[in-house]
């Protein structure tokens, strides 16, 4: 192998960061409000700006009237503009009360958070103005790495400003007055379900996988179904009106979920705070390469926090001569790097540099992060 080219996720040149600053759209070229939408915004913000806010404290009482709750956005909303606010519009994936709500909240306490379909809706979201941030999760400390975020972070040109650690706290949630051994069936997302496998299995009660732990707790509340609980989060519980039966019920008990917070802009990297920056970058074929690659980093006293590899979506496989052996059919990958570095450092500069010089780069491109590590 030898590197082709490389990637700083969430870092733009200094030609095209001055680019955007002069060409980003002012919010009044942005595209009016539909009518769709309005109905939306309003709910969204009557969530943050009381009724349903108050479910922090009261919401037990909201279990019979869920029709004020807004609605994931999906594709079809994404072509319109929020109103203006004051406070800072974070996009997840999921509906109220999911645990990626919980790590946009930790984030930014006073935000207000907009359920959205699918990842992607999430990412896009902040593309066009309806969101400033996103929270997504990248891996967790049981299930993994989630590889869809990882091929989305090249598909979308945001950047990573900031990460998240959010411990897990799995509960099993009913209607009020519900006890547990009325139980027929449990609903969550398959990841809760497989992480809770020797409570659940005690439980002796059917699974049944939906989309995400918050519709999982909202299906419960919404139906008024008295013989069937959600694994979901305290927050999931006081958003739709459910009781705790349980908590703690995942096996281990230290788990632990990762997220990314992306903008449309970077941040501006220093060396008075911790910093961490990924990359990207692939490889020609070779023996030793990647090691060779990777020791840029250790010869600087770098430490890496992360290597994930990703086959290439567009060129899976790449057909490599050998004088020995003939042609040769190799897997084409991707490899992602987290370092314990700054921008600002001229140790980051210098293995970056390495990689170039050492490796004969001649595609090298920012579009990727360089961001806090105590966010």
């Amino acid at each position: 192998m030898a590197l082709k080219c490389v990637a700083l996720l969430g870092w733009r040149s200094e030609y095209e960061y001055s680019w955007w600053n002069r060409n980003k759209p002012s919010k009044s070229n942005l595209a009016p409000v539909t009518i769709r939408w309005f109905s939306r915004q309003r709910s969204i913000n009557s969530v943050q700006g009381g009724k349903v806010a108050a479910t922090h404290n009261h919401g037990r009482k909201f279990h019979k009237d869920l029709t004020s709750l807004p609605k994931p956005l999906t594709v079809a909303d994404l072509s319109v503009t929020l109103d203006d606010s004051s406070k800072v519009r974070i996009s997840f994936k999921g509906m109220l009360g999911s645990y990626s709500e919980d790590a946009a909240l930790k984030a930014y306490p006073k935000c207000e958070t907009v359920p959205c379909d699918e990842f992607e809706d999430a990412f896009k979201a902040v593309e066009l103005w309806l969101a400033e941030k996103a929270v997504l999760p990248i891996e967790n400390s049981s299930g993994g790495s989630i590889h869809r975020n990882y091929d989305l972070l090249l598909r979308h040109r945001l950047h990573i400003v900031g990460e998240v650690q959010l411990p897990v706290n799995l509960c099993l949630l009913a209607l009020p007055g519900v006890r547990i051994e009325q139980l027929k069936r449990v609903l969550s997302h398959p990841q809760a379900l497989a992480v809770s496998d020797i409570f659940l299995c005690k439980l002796g009660v059917p699974r049944e996988n939906v989309d995400d732990t918050g519709f999982a707790a909202q299906y419960v509340a919404s139906n008024g179904l008295r013989d069937a609980a959600a694994v979901a989060s305290i927050r999931a519980a006081e958003v739709y009106g459910l009781n705790v039966l349980a908590e703690k019920i995942q096996d281990d008990s230290d788990n632990i979920t990762r997220f990314l917070v992306l903008a449309r802009d970077p941040i501006i990297p220093r060396t008075d705070k911790p910093f961490k920056t990924s990359i990207v970058f692939t490889l020609e074929e070779g023996p030793g390469i990647l090691f060779k690659a990777l020791a840029v980093f250790a010869l600087r006293d770098i430490n890496l926090t992360k290597i994930e590899s990703r086959p290439q979506r567009k060129r899976p496989l790449r057909v490599v001569d050998d004088s020995n052996t003939g042609a040769a059919r190799y897997f084409d990958y991707l490899f992602y790097i987290d370092f314990e570095a700054s921008m600002a450092e001229p140790r980051a500069q210098n293995a970056l540099g390495h990689l170039q010089v050492w490796f004969l780069v001649f595609n090298y491109a920012y579009f990727g992060c360089c961001y806090a590590i105590d966010f």
